[in-house]
């Protein structure tokens, strides 16, 4: 019988700011699982994007780009403080009374979306590490039903890779509708959710281009990318073009945004789909509706992803279809260095904090 603690070691994100609003605690109560969940002990956490937004407030408002706010979907779920970290693995410690204790001792991946409907609408989600406490800390309770366990000799930190980013990844091409033999250009490639992306491509048998930063080109070659382009190439469309022999563009899977999404718009090919999740490059852009409807563009949001977007990850790490991609391990009391050399962005792939 695994000992429980009363208290555990976690990093609490005490409000909207800086580092500094980021505390490791080493005396916070250990949750207790509700009727229908499990409390895992977390062995790995994956980074992501969204964390250091939340703790900024940069997600802003229909109202107010600027403003200091959080997730905005279902209004603010937010409390301090609060323990964000969406990626996490661990093994179940303990079950809740509707939850059958066989399953104590079993190794999972955490689906870290909360659902608030039985149907696969995304359109009232939050997720854990904002709406309730996630992954970066010693335990971890959670609907019973969002712990998978996962048929791989993959190692926990391995596995920590890719909850959110395959997942976002995933959501983003099925919105788009990718299909075998079309071309997929990805920016932000580098990424956690971009390298994931063009894995993901090839599984369905498209063909990614990458766009990232000079440096990074032979790493994303090596994944599955058919061709990079570097930021520093000058013009876009043009180097886009000679990227992909002169070949259509059929989708955009797009994490950066910022100065270069017009141009995005332009490699499409007619009736091409474009599909954002992230805007790491500038979140405010401008659009020549033009473009847009003279071409027949489909332009896509997405975020999280489904239960069966969920599964089918699952599926596709069991297959041995996409490979893990650790940049660097952190133990959970270096958080500070570990988010600043997130968002340095200077790696590509994932990184990943393991609890003391």
């Amino acid at each position: 019988m695994t000992l429980i603690p009363t208290t555990m070691s976690a990093v609490q994100l005490v409000g909207h700011g800086g580092l500094d609003k980021l505390v490791y605690n080493g005396a916070v109560p250990v949750p207790e699982p509700a009727s229908d969940e499990v409390l895992i002990r977390v062995t790995a956490c994956g980074m992501n994007n969204t964390d250091v937004w939340v703790r900024q407030g940069a997600y802003g408002t229909e109202d107010d780009a600027a403003a200091v706010s959080t997730w905005r979907r279902q209004g603010n779920t937010l409390t301090f403080p609060r323990i964000q970290g969406t990626d996490a693995v661990g093994r179940i410690v303990a079950t809740g009374s509707r939850v059958d204790p066989a399953r104590i001792g079993e190794r999972v991946m955490v689906d870290f979306s909360i659902y608030n409907r039985d149907d696969d609408s995304l359109a009232d989600i939050d997720y854990m590490g904002h709406g309730r406490d996630g992954g970066y800390a010693q335990y971890m309770a959670l609907p019973a039903e969002n712990a998978h366990v996962v048929d791989t000799d993959l190692t926990d930190v391995e596995l920590a890779t890719f909850c959110c980013a395959y997942l976002t990844a995933e959501r983003m091409l099925e919105r788009a509708r990718l299909v075998a033999g079309e071309t997929v250009l990805v920016t932000g490639a580098s990424g956690g959710v971009g390298s994931a992306i063009i894995q993901l491509a090839r599984v369905r048998g498209a063909v990614p281009i990458a766009i990232t930063s000079a440096g990074k080109e032979q790493a994303l070659l090596d994944i599955g990318a058919s061709a990079v382009v570097t930021r520093d190439k000058g013009d876009l469309v043009d180097a886009v073009t000679k990227a992909s022999q002169g070949k259509p563009i059929d989708v955009v899977a797009d994490l950066v945004a910022g100065p270069m999404f017009n141009d995005l718009l332009k490699v499409l090919k007619p009736e091409g789909r474009y599909t954002t999740a992230g805007a790491i490059g500038g979140a405010v852009v401008q659009l020549d509706l033009r473009t847009m409807y003279l071409k027949q563009l489909e332009l896509h949001g997405s975020s999280q992803g489904t239960r069966a977007d969920f599964r089918r990850l699952v599926r596709y790490i069991e297959e041995n279809r996409i490979r893990p991609l650790v940049a660097g391990v952190y133990p959970l009391r270096e958080f500070h260095r570990a988010q600043t050399d997130f968002m340095a962005k200077s790696f590509v792939g994932n990184l990943v904090v393991v609890p003391d």
